[in-house]
């Protein structure tokens, strides 16, 4: 009685920040579509999100296929592609009210794991006339988001952020992603203070294909120590039940969900994962 059903176990899990461009327009939105199914929550990545993905498809014919998603199989009538996590980075490519409003969760990204202190990179050649729609730039033209904020250089110009999102969209919480490195306990019960929902611990393994190896590789912490420190720290300041502690970078299986756990993680989320799957 003390163990949740595989229903609810499914709604702890999330699919990593992967931009649209950094994986193609296909997987992007089957990842939304099958995590949208089962409870769980897929994440845009940053560079915006097409606004025919926030309705739900109700013309599904016979063999699998709607009108509006001709090139994916195997849908059903009331399916959805929205990603439920919607990320705002640093460069806010795509960023626009629309888009905050038509989301679950509100994630900031202050860095990413697999390349602390760099931020997102596309290159020109992955910028279609498409992709430069949604992220209000031009086609070939490489986006790179600068690695801080341009309005976050303390506490409590993130607690302002927070504050603006929730008023744009009351009913979704906001997510902060963090990187595993020594001192993130410190950081982390700032941004529990912050009143920030979810703290997200992103560790080392990771990263697209859309970042030079000299980006991703041999940088940040493990997964482990930043989660461990994030538990202790939030634990000591009283802090640990304000938040939903999120753990991500490289989980692969069971036995690192459960590792996860015991230090003290709530939610997971799998980038890797998801795109072998797909």
């Amino acid at each position: 009685d003390e163990v949740e059903p595989a229903s609810k176990i499914v709604e702890r899990f999330c699919t990593g920040g992967m931009s649209l461009g950094a994986i193609s327009r296909e997987t992007h939105e089957v990842i939304a579509i099958a995590m949208n199914r089962i409870g769980g929550k897929s994440n845009s990545g940053e560079g915006g999100e097409d606004p025919i993905r926030w309705v739900p498809v109700d013309d599904v014919n016979e063999d699998g296929v709607s009108d509006s998603f001709d090139y994916l199989k195997g849908l059903q009538n009331g399916d959805i592609a929205t990603s439920a996590v919607k990320q705002v980075a640093s460069g806010r490519f795509g960023v626009t009210p629309h888009f905050l409003a038509n989301a679950n969760q509100l994630e900031i990204k202050i860095a990413q794991g697999a390349k602390p202190g760099e931020g997102g990179q596309l290159p020109g050649k992955k910028v279609s006339p498409y992709i430069a729609s949604l992220r209000r730039s031009k086609p070939g033209v490489p986006l790179i988001s600068p690695p801080p904020h341009h309005d976050i250089y303390s506490i409590e110009d993130l607690a302002q952020l927070i504050y603006d999102l929730h008023q744009v969209n009351e009913n979704a919480k906001v997510s902060v992603k963090l990187v595993a490195q020594a001192g993130i306990g410190t950081i982390a019960s700032g941004v529990a203070k912050a009143n920030a929902d979810v703290i997200q611990i992103s560790g080392h393994d990771g990263g697209t294909g859309a970042s030079p190896v000299s980006s991703i590789k041999h940088c940040g912490g493990p997964l482990e120590l930043g989660l461990a420190e994030t538990h202790i720290s939030l634990t000591e300041n009283q802090l640990r039940d304000r938040v939903i502690l999120r753990a991500d970078g490289g989980l692969r299986c069971g036995r690192d969900v459960m590792m996860s756990a015991l230090l003290g993680a709530d939610e997971y989320g799998f980038g890797t994962l998801a795109i072998i799957a797909t």
